[in-house]
C-alpha cells in the first residue's frame, strides 16, 4: 500500500493482537491511524495461543470471534511431572487459537474499521522531533506522526529497548504436531502443562485439531543438551504423560520457532513518550495462560486513556496497579518450576497431596489473571 501524506496522527508498529486493537479501537473513534507490521502476511510466532476467557470476550467486543475462526475448547488444566498427573477444570471457559489465523483476523478487522495497514516494510529507526515522531521504514520512506505505539512483542524496535525482566535466562520453542488419532481425542478440550528438568511447556490443539506444543527451557539446560532436538528427547523420557501424548506424532514443520531472551516479568515504567502494548508493556510467563488477554488488555486500556486525553505516565501507572502483583507472583512460581527443588516439589505433591496440588492450581489460575474489575467493557 503506498502512503500518500506520510503522516497519520496515530502510527502503531507491530500487527499483532496488542497492535491490532490499538489501531482498531482508535480508528473506531474516528481517529486517523496507520499500522506499520514488517511482515506482508501473518504467521506463526513463539506462543502457547491460549486464550482465557478474558481474551475471548476482549475479542468479541472487536467483532472477532475466535470460535468462528475455529479455535478448540479447552475446559481442563492437567499437570504432569515424571510419572505424575494432577487434573482440574479450569475456574473459566477458554480457547487455543494459532496466532497465524488470529493476527489476520485481528489486522483486517482493524483495517474494516479504517485504519491504514501497511505490511512488509519494517520500521528501522524512530526519532522524535518536538511534538512529532517520524518513524524510518527500510526501504527508504519515512511516516510522521503525533502519537506512536510500540507493539512489536517480544522483539524491541533498534534503540527502544524495554530492559530485562525479574527472569531473563530462558529460551522459548514452539512446533506444531500432528498427533496420532486417538492421542488427538485425548486432548480434546485440555490443557496440559509439563514439568521437565530445567523447563516447562505446554501441549494443545489448536485449529485444525493440530497440536501446539510451546515450551521454554533455562538457556543452561539447553546448553547441556546441546540441541533443541535433545532438549525435546530429554523432556519426554523424564515426562510419561507428554511421552504418551506424543507417541505416533508427526512434526508439521521442518524445524521449530525459537526466541530468547524472554524477558518475564517486566512491566513499563519510563515512557519515553511512546506508548507500549502488549509484551511491549508488560510479560507474564506462559504457564498461566493469560499472556494474551493482557496484551489485549493493555491495547483497549491504551486506547481508552488516549481517547481521554491521559498521559502516558498515568497509563503506565495503571497498569503497574492492576497487573504489577500478580504478574510478580506468576514469575516467581516460574522461576521455581524451572530448578530441581521445584520439580522435585510438584512430583511430590502429586503423589502425597493430590487435592492440596489441584486446590492449588486453581488458585495461580485465579491469581494471576487480569482482575475482573479492571477489564474494559
Amino acid at each position: 500500500m503506498s502512503i500518500a501524506s506520510g503522516h497519520s496522527d496515530h502510527l502503531v508498529i507491530g500487527g499483532g493482537p496488542a497492535g491490532a486493537m490499538v489501531a482498531l479501537r482508535l480508528a473506531e473513534a474516528g481517529k486517523q491511524v496507520m499500522l506499520v507490521e514488517k511482515e506482508c502476511t501473518a504467521h506463526h510466532k513463539v506462543c502457547g495461543e491460549f486464550l482465557s476467557h478474558e481474551a475471548v470476550e476482549y475479542l468479541l467486543h472487536a467483532g472477532i470471534s475466535a470460535r468462528d475462526l475455529g479455535a478448540a475448547p479447552i475446559r481442563f488444566l492437567c499437570l504432569s511431572a515424571g510419572r505424575k498427573t494432577a487434573e482440574v477444570q479450569l475456574p473459566f471457559r477458554a480457547l487455543s487459537l494459532s496466532r497465524h489465523v488470529l493476527d489476520e483476523a485481528a489486522l483486517q478487522r482493524a483495517a474494516d474499521r479504517g485504519c491504514e495497514l501497511m505490511r512488509g516494510t519494517p520500521v528501522v529507526r524512530l526519532n522524535a522531533s518536538g511534538d512529532t515522531w517520524t518513524a524510518f521504514l527500510d526501504d527508504g520512506k519515512s511516516i510522521r506522526a503525533q502519537t506512536v505505539y510500540l507493539a512489536t512483542g517480544k522483539h524491541d524496535l533498534h534503540g527502544w529497548s524495554r530492559g530485562s525482566g525479574i527472569q531473563s535466562d530462558l529460551v522459548g520453542f514452539k512446533l506444531h504436531w500432528q498427533l496420532a488419532p486417538e492421542r488427538t481425542r485425548e486432548l480434546r478440550e485440555w490443557m496440559e502443562l509439563f514439568l521437565f528438568p530445567g523447563g516447562y511447556g505446554g501441549l494443545s490443539l489448536v485449529e485444525g485439531e493440530a497440536a501446539n506444543l510451546c515450551l521454554v527451557a533455562q538457556r543452561l539446560e539447553l546448553r547441556r543438551q546441546g540441541s533443541w532436538q535433545k532438549l525435546l528427547s530429554a523432556a519426554v523420557s523424564t515426562n510419561r504423560r507428554l511421552q504418551h501424548l506424543l507417541e505416533g506424532a508427526r512434526e508439521l514443520w521442518h524445524r521449530p520457532l525459537a526466541i530468547a531472551p524472554i524477558p518475564y516479568g517486566y512491566l513499563a515504567e519510563r515512557s519515553c513518550g511512546v506508548w507500549r502494548v502488549g509484551d511491549q508493556a508488560a510479560v507474564v510467563p506462559s504457564f498461566t495462560g493469560d499472556g494474551m488477554s493482557i496484551a489485549l488488555h493493555s491495547a483497549n486500556l491504551a486506547a481508552q486513556m488516549v481517547l481521554a486525553g491521559k498521559s502516558i505516565d498515568a497509563y503506565n501507572r495503571t497498569l503497574r496497579a492492576q497487573l504489577g502483583g500478580r504478574i510478580l507472583l506468576a514469575t516467581w512460581i516460574s522461576r521455581a518450576m524451572v530448578t530441581d527443588a521445584g520439580l522435585n516439589l510438584a512430583l511430590l505433591g502429586t503423589s502425597l497431596f493430590p487435592g492440596a496440588i489441584r486446590g492449588t492450581m486453581r488458585w495461580i489460575a485465579a491469581s494471576t489473571r487480569v482482575p475482573e474489575e479492571a477489564l474494559i467493557r
